[in-house]
């Protein structure tokens, strides 16, 4: 076991490397420039000493591989260097909207998690019965229905709810508090975006566990443990659903990277000012420096995610964890 989990853990450093260099490769060839975006905003103009002084105070100027060095070098001190727009250190941009983007992925998959399993188990073990048609029906909604409009309607739904029963509407406070400071207000906040978003995460994660209980169902050891005389319930819990979970677990972990840099337009419907939404920014003021931090925040998540799914396949499954 400790085996595998070392192979795995060093496994991500030439991976996020690899990330790193892609990155920096591909928004050196967008086309643009950042100076020209400084320096030419409002309509005014600029002579050429201006553009090339501007080229050299953030570091623009120097050949591809230094500046890829000094990429690299900032990444392993965790110094993500300072935004070429607003002249702030990215770490504090970045920690300023990465608690909202977190907060709102982690709650949003408890949601789905909770609801996909149960929901997915029954239906594969109540096939083709009323159950099974009302589950499949619900996720099958879930996936057709785009994320923003139901956020729109939920918030929607809320003021006439609240209209009805206080007499004023009521809507969620626009300004973000921590979790550890006001709890009700902050969930207040963040619970109909973790909803709407855990919605379609659950549909997709239902109908995974859904197909993957009815393969593991038909195999042979399942027969053999029915013919042993066990109960009903162990062979479900003990060795259907673990081994039925292997592929969930992959869902959840692709989807949950996906949340954390991929909910722009949720963002925008719900105003949360989250990674999603600065990333947006930082591409449209072409802020090199910023869209690399963010896009290598994501792909460091996103290969987290993998490892801890990996390491959780060893614990569903011994046996991987020996090959």
């Amino acid at each position: 076991m400790y085996r595998y989990l070392i192979s795995r853990v060093l496994l991500t450093i030439p991976t996020l490397i690899g990330a790193a260099a892609l990155v920096f490769l591909l928004m050196r060839l967008i086309p643009g420039d950042i100076c020209l975006v400084r320096l030419g905003s409002g309509g005014s103009s600029f002579s050429t000493d201006a553009l090339l002084a501007c080229h050299k105070e953030i570091g623009i100027d120097r050949p591809w591989i230094w500046q890829f060095a000094d990429f690299l070098w900032g990444l392993a001190r965790f110094d993500f260097g300072t935004s070429m727009w607003s002249g702030k250190p990215v770490i504090t941009e970045i920690a300023t909207r990465f608690p909202v983007s977190l907060e709102v992925a982690v709650l949003a998959t408890v949601i789905a998690v909770t609801i996909a399993i149960p929901l997915g188990t029954i239906s594969a073990l109540r096939q083709n019965s009323w159950i099974d048609l009302a589950v499949r029906t619900f996720s099958i909604a879930g996936l057709a229905t785009p994320a923003f409009w139901l956020g729109i309607v939920s918030i929607l739904v809320v003021l006439d709810v609240s209209q009805v029963i206080t007499g004023h509407p009521w809507m969620p406070p626009i300004d973000y508090v921590p979790l550890w400071q006001d709890p009700l207000r902050n969930l207040s906040i963040v619970i109909l975006p973790a909803a709407t978003i855990g919605y379609r995460y659950a549909a997709v994660s239902m109908r995974m566990t859904r197909s993957a209980m009815l393969e593991v169902l038909r195999e042979d050891y399942i027969r053999t443990a029915r013919a042993k005389g066990l109960l009903r319930r162990i062979i479900i819990n003990r060795h259907a659903l673990k081994n039925a979970l292997l592929p969930v677990v992959t869902v959840i972990g692709i989807e949950f990277a996906f949340l954390i840099g991929g909910l722009v337009v949720t963002e925008q419907v719900f105003n949360l000012n989250g990674i999603g939404r600065l990333m947006v920014l930082s591409v449209q003021n072409q802020d090199y420096t910023l869209t690399q931090a963010l896009v290598m925040l994501v792909v460091t998540i996103a290969v987290l995610s993998n490892l801890v799914v990996d390491l959780l396949y060893a614990w569903l499954d011994p046996r991987i964890a020996l090959a």
